[in-house]
């Protein structure tokens, strides 16, 4: 059976590294927000971009946390997107935000720019671009709306660790950067883990005392969360973040596969801005008579998913409780026709050969 995601292979391909960094934390006196976790943050801040990232416990709770950062909270809106996972809009709420959901690039399947004016409220104090299966958002033009309606612009990078935008990675471009390490991303735990990424001293500092209880000096300053990374997941994502360019680069390699032999089918397969490099975290075409083709896919033992089968809006517990500023119809038509394909970086040429070839039968 070839799944869509299998974070074990990379365990697999990493093992004996991983495995002594384990020993070697689990051998030490220090389990959580100790050497690992600082050598980390260097190392990911370094890599990005930035002056700094700081190790949380999740990505929602990374997005939480920069909100609340920034001082945003109740009585306050964030535009974002509807197409996403829950976490984006979930930790909004958390902060004590109201969401704002536009409508999406049909090209890119990320926020589109033309929306934004209309979404503006006086309430409005940030929007959160989500680079969505690798892809970066289109930043120039969110940028200057941003700068021109005095808001802030956080990066939901949890599918995009090492992407370019304008030879930029995302995560070092907004005011602040987030990244969820779930273990099926390009940089994955074995375990929950998010990191923040900034350049602004200050707002580093709030981070810091946020996730662990608003602390400085063991006294609460200001209403924090509980939201520490832990040793053994630092040590883990070091090992993998020296591997993290040329895995992403296997991914790069596996999509002009896919694009080299799929391009003659009737499916519309992913279309990157020339100004962008991607990190495929996944490989999203759109199809018609989806379920026959997932069923015709697991019969030929491929395991093929759906990223995401409903737009936040849809689901019982936002439909008709959240605001939606266009008709949502690009979301809506999307979210019925889109399949993600296997990719990760330990997928072999002959499997994804396999893959198409099964495409290739059904469509014959």
């Amino acid at each position: 059976m070839i799944l869509c995601s299998n974070p074990s292979e990379q365990f697999k391909s990493y093992q004996y590294e991983i495995e002594q960094a384990v020993i070697s934390v689990m051998r030490s006196n220090s389990y959580v927000l100790g050497e690992q976790v600082k050598l980390l943050e260097q190392e990911f801040a370094e890599f990005i971009g930035t002056e700094f990232a700081i190790g949380v416990a999740n990505g929602t709770d990374a997005i939480e946390i920069a909100l609340r950062a920034l001082n945003i909270g109740y009585g306050d809106e964030v535009i974002t997107v509807s197409h996403t996972a829950v976490a984006t809009v979930a930790a909004i709420e958390a902060a004590g935000a109201k969401a704002v959901l536009v409508d999406i690039d049909p090209q890119s399947y990320t926020l589109n720019p033309i929306y934004l004016k209309e979404s503006l409220s006086k309430n409005t104090k940030a929007i959160i671009a989500v680079h969505l299966y690798g892809n970066a958002a289109d930043l120039d033009p969110i940028l200057s709306f941003c700068k021109a309606n005095k808001l802030f612009l956080i990066e939901d990078a949890s599918q995009a660790h090492g992407a370019k935008y304008k030879d930029k990675r995302v995560g070092s471009i907004g005011d602040i950067g987030c990244f969820s390490c779930y273990p099926t991303k390009n940089l994955g735990a074995i375990g929950d883990a998010g990191l923040v990424t900034l350049n602004n001293p200050d707002l580093a500092k709030k981070v810091r005392m946020i996730r662990e209880y608003g602390w400085k000096d063991r006294k609460s300053i200001l209403p924090g969360v509980n939201s520490r990374l832990d040793e053994l997941q630092a040590s883990i994502l070091r090992i993998k973040l020296k591997h993290l360019d040329s895995d992403n680069q296997k991914r790069r390699d596996l999509a002009k596969f896919y694009y080299d032999h799929l391009s003659l089918l009737p499916i519309a397969l992913p279309k990157i801005s020339s100004n962008v490099q991607s990190v495929f975290h996944l490989f999203v075409i759109q199809v018609e008579k989806r379920q026959s083709l997932l069923n015709f896919l697991e019969l030929n033992g491929i395991m093929a998913g759906i990223h995401y089968p409903l737009a936040i809006h849809q689901h019982p517990a936002y439909e008709g409780q959240i605001s939606t500023v266009s008709d949502m119809s690009i979301t809506e038509g999307i979210v019925k026709k889109i399949i993600s394909l296997p990719m990760y970086p330990e997928l072999t040429i002959s499997d994804a050969d396999k893959i198409v070839k099964v495409l290739m039968k059904f469509y014959q």
